[in-house]
């Protein structure tokens, strides 16, 4: 294993052809997500416009959906090229829109008004405000796990499912769980490639009290971490090295990139392939 790099080809169908299927950005951290064809790896390696704002209080604590359950009922709609951000409230027709930059203060009068505290909008177009800043790169999952976690709780969408774990890559054309091949033992890394653009696989997300909730209504589903839980364990892939689940509330993959990436585009339609791009 030079560098630290794990060889996970011979776990990948020679038949599967995997491709970029979405690509989600949730320009303020917390807020709806906008899907997009293209995106730009930043030197952080982390996507342009992923993150890249934050609402925290005046003690900088982030305001989000483990703190503040009214961020749930908040709408959001991004014109991105043009900096725009439409907010309603659930249930109501009023909408405001704010320019992120050039109405700030506006803007955070408006949701301090809706949280009922002070608020302040933040802003890092370097890396954003990922959850884990060791590994800011975009997380990954697959249609078809998304699928198949969502027939574990009836009643429950694909697309409900998908917002509730608000992942940034999907990839389609898979096994489920395909993306599990994406981590090995701790300290290793393991490579592939989307389109022209090389990721190094860390490991499996652990998962919030998030995506309990209807990232719509703030309505938590009956025992959704515990269902989860035993579904998980059961389905795991057999030669998923498990010293990396402490728990098995765990799902999507944390990834890396490194400065060489940067400037890179991923676009729908990308095709993926474990190992690295060749020279």
């Amino acid at each position: 294993m030079p560098n630290g790099l794990w060889d996970s080809t011979n776990f990948l169908k020679p038949e599967a052809m995997p491709y970029l299927s979405r690509i989600i950005l949730y320009p303020i951290k917390s807020l709806d997500g906008i899907a997009v064809q293209r995106a730009m790896v930043l030197d952080s390696g982390a996507l342009q416009g992923d993150r890249e704002y934050a609402i925290v209080d005046y003690q900088g604590k982030f305001v989000n959906g483990k703190r503040t359950a009214a961020i749930h009922k908040l709408r959001a709609e991004f014109d991105w090229e043009n900096h725009l951000v439409s907010l309603n409230i659930a249930g109501s027709d009023a909408v405001e829109q704010f320019h992120l930059d050039d109405d700030r203060v506006s803007l955070e009068g408006w949701l301090s008004e809706y949280f009922g505290f002070p608020v302040k909008l933040i802003h890092n177009a370097e890396m954003g405000f990922p959850d884990d800043t060791n590994s800011p790169g975009p997380t990954v999952i697959s249609t078809e796990t998304l699928q198949e976690v969502a027939s574990w709780f009836p009643g429950l969408t694909v697309d409900s499912l998908r917002k509730r774990l608000r992942t940034t890559l999907e990839i389609a054309d898979v096994e489920p769980f395909w993306e599990d091949q994406l981590y090995a033992q701790t300290g290793t890394f393991v490579p592939f490639q989307i389109g022209t653009v090389n990721f190094m696989g860390v490991n499996p997300c652990q998962r919030c009290i998030v995506p309990t909730r209807d990232q719509e209504t703030g309505e938590a589903y009956p025992e959704f971490q515990k269902i989860f839980s035993v579904q998980r364990r059961q389905t795991l892939p057999n030669w998923v090295d498990t010293s990396r689940f402490n728990h098995f509330y765990r799902l999507a993959i944390n990834t890396r990139l490194t400065p060489s990436e940067a400037r890179k585009m991923l676009q729908v339609g990308d095709s993926v392939h474990l190992g690295l791009e060749p020279l």
